[in-house]
Formats: structure tokens, C-alpha cells, sequence
């Protein structure tokens, strides 16, 4: 069931009407909290679903369903004591279910990260797998966003070294490569839905990474040509395209070289 249902249901049987824009506050102040403790499976029906997919479901757990069902029964005294010595175990259980589904992404030989499932993890996979090496030899990982847990992987010391010091209200791009060679800082937003690197995101960028003493470069990365070509009135001057389909190609849009930072105006 996902968080709108639940709203009704709440509503036929306990009278308690929430407005619609509590969707969120709902799933992320109590579904969440469910999930943690093991009262409820987040998508059962599919647990590699996306973490912000719109088609997102819940179901109690049976354990804790079949312990509900004694409350007010003389077998209620002794049973919640019994399912809360396992409920640590039940919370890992489900856990673990949902780890496994994740992306495993190579950041480095032999060292690997796991990102939440779906179409957005899958092209950051491409992103440090596909592009960094070709585009990037030898730079180093310093930011992979996730769409679970925003700061999915974060070498905060790499990035304060180079004079960017960030904080949790920073609007992120999805991955951060350094290129220690040339000195370059590739911001890299990966487009599967939303969000190219567009002149409004470029001043974001520009404004969040300007202490840095490295040089930045900007890049989008698309999935295919098909998604790219919703988006291409969109794209800044002066970044880079990349599309996981065609990986050995890069375009360049406009500027006075190909692939490298420009001064601040």
C-alpha cells in the first residue's frame, strides 16, 4: 500500500483526515521509522524499485501483524515481550533484503561502493565506471550522490584540501571527480528524469565550488540520445554532455576549448 492509501485508511478507520501535502512528511516522520524498526517491509513486492519512485508500497511485517492480532486476548501479557527480543533481528533481516538489491560501483581497484537501485544510481555507476577513465584517467572519486542517502560517498578531506568546504544544505551535483593531473574538479549532474546542467544550475555550481583552487568543469550525463534530446535547449554554454550509450564521445557546448574550466567573470 503506498502513503496516499494509507492516508485513507487512516481516515475511514480512525476519522483522522491529513492534508495532501503531508504525503512526505508522513513517509519520511513515520513510514521510515516502520521500516527501521522492523514493523513494516518497504516495496515487498519489488525491492529494487528506486527510492523516489512515485509507485513506492508498504506491508506490515507478518510477525509484528500476527502479534497485533492477540492484542486485548489473554495471550497479549507474554507476546510483546517475546517479538521485542526479536526485533532487532526481524529490522536486520529486512535490511539486509534491501542491501541486496543495491548497485555495487568499482570507485577504485578492488574498492567498491553500493548505491540505492534505479535508473539515476545506474548511470552515476556509469558515470565513475565508463566515463572517469576515459575522460579522467586517474582522478580520484570525491562525491557520489545517492537517491537513499544523499551523501552516498564523500571524502570531505580530498575536497577541503582543495579549499571547498560543503555542508548538508549544498545542493550537491550527483558526482564530483578529481583530476589531479590537470588540476580539474568535474561537476557532474546525471540525468535520467530531471536536472541538467542549465545556466541556473551553472551559477549554483559556480557559487558552491568557488573556493575551490582547482578548476571546474562542467558535465551532464545522459542514459541515451533520447532522454539528451529533451533537454538540449536546456543545456549551459561552456559545460560538457556525456550519454552512456555512445561512452567514447563527448560534446562540447561552445567555448573556447574542449573539456576544461573556464576563469570566473
Amino acid at each position: 500500500m503506498g502513503i496516499t492509501p494509507i492516508m485513507d485508511w487512516v481516515m475511514l478507520h480512525y476519522k483522522k483526515k491529513y492534508a495532501p501535502n503531508t504525503r512526505e512528511t508522513i513517509r519520511r516522520q513515520t513510514m521510515h521509522q516502520f521500516v527501521d524498526a522492523g514493523l513494516a517491509i518497504y516495496n515487498p513486492d519489488d525491492p529494487a524499485r528506486p527510492v523516489n519512485s512515485p509507485h513506492a508500497v508498504y506491508q506490515i511485517d507478518q510477525t509484528a501483524l500476527n502479534l497485533l492480532r492477540t492484542f486485548g486476548s489473554p495471550a497479549w501479557k507474554a507476546n510483546p515481550k517475546s517479538y521485542l527480543a526479536d526485533r532487532p533481528s526481524l529490522a536486520e533481516k529486512n535490511a539486509r533484503r534491501r542491501t541486496l538489491k543495491k548497485i555495487p560501483v568499482e570507485i577504485a581497484p578492488g574498492r567498491k561502493i553500493k548505491l540505492s537501485p534505479g535508473a539515476h544510481s545506474e548511470l552515476i555507476k556509469a558515470v565513475i565506471e565508463s566515463f572517469a577513465p576515459r575522460f579522467a584517467p586517474g582522478c580520484t572519486l570525491a562525491y557520489a550522490g545517492d537517491t537513499g542517502e544523499k551523501w552516498g560517498y564523500f571524502d570531505e578531506e580530498l575536497l577541503e584540501k582543495l579549499g571547498v568546504s560543503l555542508d548538508a544544505h549544498g545542493k550537491m551535483p550527483d558526482v564530483v571527480l578529481f583530476d589531479q593531473a590537470r588540476n580539474w574538479l568535474l561537476l557532474v549532474e546525471s540525468v535520467t528524469s530531471h536536472g541538467p546542467v542549465d545556466a541556473k544550475r551553472h551559477r549554483e555550481l559556480s557559487r558552491l565550488f568557488a573556493q575551490s583552487t582547482a578548476g571546474l568543469v562542467y558535465v551532464t550525463a545522459f542514459p541515451d540520445r533520447a532522454v539528451m534530446s529533451r533537454y538540449l535547449a536546456e543545456i549551459a554554454w561552456e559545460s560538457e554532455v556525456w550519454v552512456a550509450d555512445a561512452p567514447t564521445h563527448l560534446i562540447h557546448f561552445n567555448g573556447t576549448r574542449f573539456l576544461g574550466p573556464y576563469d570566473p567573470c
